[in-house]
């Protein structure tokens, strides 16, 4: 299965900002660990750097719906399914997480 131009292309940059301060507030984690910060503080970042990803995901899912899935239902064909099923698989993961 060939894969097409990524449905985020034109948010790309936006992606990655948002992914790089996500990286700082892990690395912020770290250090809050390497410091003996109270347990309840470091769980209150754990919870907004999740969130934080959260948000990430179901930016990139909302992308690949109304990019890719849509390109392939309008194509039809077996494309069509696969792209389905990847999405289906893709809230599957996301909801279990």
């Amino acid at each position: 299965m060939a894969h097409t131009v990524p449905g985020y292309i034109g948010e790309k940059q936006s992606v990655q900002n948002r992914l790089r301060r996500i990286e700082g507030q892990v690395r912020g984690l770290q250090r809050m660990v390497d410091e003996d910060v109270y347990c309840i503080d470091i769980l209150t970042q754990v919870a907004a750097a999740t969130k934080a990803l959260e948000t990430v995901a179901l930016g990139l899912l909302d992308e690949h719906l109304r990019h890719c899935v849509t390109d392939a239902v309008r194509a039809g064909g077996d494309e069509a399914e696969v792209k389905l099923a990847e999405a289906s698989d893709a809230i599957a993961r996301l909801v279990r997480s």
